[in-house]
């Protein structure tokens, strides 16, 4: 299997694009500054992952931006924090000021010139369109969280992205599926036959971040630490 075998690359964004974990942990420091004794970094991560990740299965058409203000209240609630409903929904518009990762606007330049380019992400139309603009690049298709009433690692978002693709003469066998998380997507990817490619942010940190522990590691076709990885070897190929 190789690179060149696929003509459109589906990406997940926030991990994979953009830098979320830093965006968060810059956001949430209005509410982690106030705690004592201060919290690691993935602690603070993990807290959010759970939280985030309970919301999107029990309100799968709760707004992104709206979701990550509740994410904040529970947050606060379970340490003892008191915060004001403003910080809150503050908090849930920090999407749009999350920094994108320094490979990313560059290596999807290059893949445009070889693939149509396609967004699965977990966010609101608003959210993206504020990261979109970091990217600096054209999609040919944006699926988000929105659009389909439900959040990865569903079923249904997954089985929407099939269904709009094929409605373009796009089948699964011309899509290589790219993403961070194995959590909301390479474990569902697998389970929709998709081929998929890791980019492995966090191969230099331990634990999950901001995403589930998945259980069994699934499989995977590719694996890059990076876009710029990425990039560099479909130009070798």
């Amino acid at each position: 299997m190789k690179l060149t075998d696929f003509k459109v690359l589906t990406f997940d964004c926030y991990g994979t694009l953009i830098d979320w974990e830093q965006g968060m942990i810059t956001a949430l420091a209005p509410l982690t500054e106030k705690l004592n004794p201060k919290l690691s970094r993935d602690t603070i991560l993990q807290m959010h992952a759970h939280y985030e990740s309970t919301l999107q299965a029990q309100t799968p058409t709760m707004l992104y931006s709206q979701l990550l203000a509740t994410v904040y209240k529970r947050m606060a609630e379970e340490w003892n924090v008191t915060v004001s409903w403003q910080e809150c929904v503050h908090y849930g518009q920090s999407v749009k000021d999350w920094p994108a990762f320094e490979d990313s606007s560059q290596a999807l330049a290059y893949l445009k010139a070889h693939y149509k380019l396609v967004i699965l992400s977990n966010v609101d139309n608003a959210s993206f369109a504020a990261s979109n603009e970091k990217l600096g690049i054209p999609f040919d298709a944006v699926y988000v969280a929105e659009d389909i009433g439900s959040y990865k690692p569903a079923d249904a978002n997954f089985e929407y992205m099939t269904k709009m693709l094929a409605q373009r003469g796009i089948n699964k066998s011309q899509v290589l599926h790219v993403a961070e998380s194995l959590f909301h997507d390479h474990v569902p990817a697998n389970r929709h036959g998709y081929k998929s490619c890791w980019i492995y942010r966090r191969h230099d940190q331990n634990g999950f971040g901001a995403t589930m522990d998945p259980g069994e590691m699934p499989p995977v076709d590719f694996r890059f630490n990076s876009m710029a990885e990425l990039a560099n070897a479909h130009r070798k190929s």
